[in-house]
């Protein structure tokens, strides 16, 4: 593997032979490297130029603006956060970004609340930014149409009905989409923009601006980069589809460079995950199919969860240990695991 793989949403409605083509694709890509580029996904170039434009406008806004916005002040973990706030792999990812998620009223938290119930609640909008709002809320409705379209190909490409994973994302999927902003190197001892690590969620659907930065992890060890190619989505596999497949799909290593100096870098991912009540069942594949599951990968300090909310919370206490402090200061010892993301080419656990 040396270069992602590019493929057209738009042949997934033009006819049977060009569908079953695009299943194909989409089956030997998720599978192979985990990752791939979209194009002919229906979203406007239009929309993605306005909310990049939006994004820059809140970097550039005078930091009380941002701090008034600051994730450690949501137990939800929606905000802002200044650069080096984020950890991956216990080391802080050098880029500030504010997390978006389904703006939701928050539940009522009791004795024998799920630890996962703390998850659900309302955003944090900057006020000196009130534009920022519509425009990503539009964008969230979007994207999650796409991910939705994605999840039916994926279930028909795994041989299930179309609407096999719906109970797990219907009526109310974990959504959250990242406005990101990583600063040129010169500001920063290390090249770390974001660790290494896999995503959670069901699917992540990755808009990047002009920058390069995004690496994925290739079976040797060695890491490919991922520049940005205009018009597209970058697509890459969450733990809950390695999960329901018992590994025959692959949810990836990647990681993200900081920029060159003197210049900075805009990214803007989408993460659809599932219901945070629905568990991930494990899926009965095609002969054909369940004879190259590999299994879930092995990872003392990543174990995937099946609970969805579970496996959610896990990655948003480990990531922001000030706002798991203040407000989660009781379930912090049951989620902390620490070292290196296993590489998603390691031996599986058996499943």
């Amino acid at each position: 593997m040396s270069q992602l793989p590019v493929l057209d949403l738009s042949r997934f409605d033009a006819g049977p032979a060009e569908r079953a083509g695009f299943l194909a694709d989409l089956g030997s890509a998720a599978r192979e490297a985990g990752f791939f580029y979209l194009v002919g996904h229906g979203i406007e170039q239009a929309k993605a130029d306005r909310l990049a434009a939006l994004a820059h406008r809140f970097f550039a806004l005078p930091e009380a603006d941002k701090l008034a916005v600051e994730m450690v002040h949501s137990p939800h973990f929606r905000g802002y956060n200044r650069a080096a706030s984020e950890l991956t792999r216990g080391r802080p990812d050098w880029r500030e970004q504010i997390d978006i998620g389904a703006e939701r009223a928050p539940l009522a938290i009791g004795a024998d609340s799920p630890p996962w119930a703390r998850l659900q609640g309302p955003n944090q909008w900057p006020e000196a930014l009130p534009e920022l709002k519509p425009v990503v809320q539009d964008w969230i409705a979007e994207v999650t149409a796409v991910g939705i379209r994605l999840l039916q190909a994926f279930a028909l490409a795994l041989g299930q009905p179309a609407n096999v994973f719906a109970p797990i994302y219907t009526p109310s999927p974990t959504t959250l989409l990242k406005l990101i902003r990583y600063p040129g190197r010169d500001t920063t001892d290390s090249d770390q923009g974001v660790g290494a690590h896999k995503d959670g969620g069901f699917l992540t659907l990755l808009y990047q601006a002009d920058q390069p930065g995004l690496q994925v992890e290739t079976e040797g060890g060695d890491w490919i980069d991922a520049p940005p190619v205009p018009g597209s989505f970058v697509i890459n596999i969450g733990e809950l589809l390695e999960l329901a497949s018992d590994g025959y799909l692959r949810a990836n290593v990647h990681r993200a460079l900081t920029p060159p100096s003197g210049s900075e870098r805009l990214s803007i991912a989408f993460f659809l995950g599932g219901n945070l009540d629905a568990s991930v069942p494990l899926l009965d594949l095609p002969p054909e199919l369940a004879a190259r599951r590999r299994g879930v990968t092995r990872d003392p300090a990543n174990p995937l969860i099946r609970e969805v909310g579970l496996n959610a919370l896990k990655g948003r206490l480990r990531s922001h240990p000030d706002v798991a402090q203040r407000h989660h200061a009781d379930l912090v010892a049951s989620f902390k695991l620490a070292g290196q993301t296993a590489s998603a080419y390691a031996e599986p656990a058996a499943s």
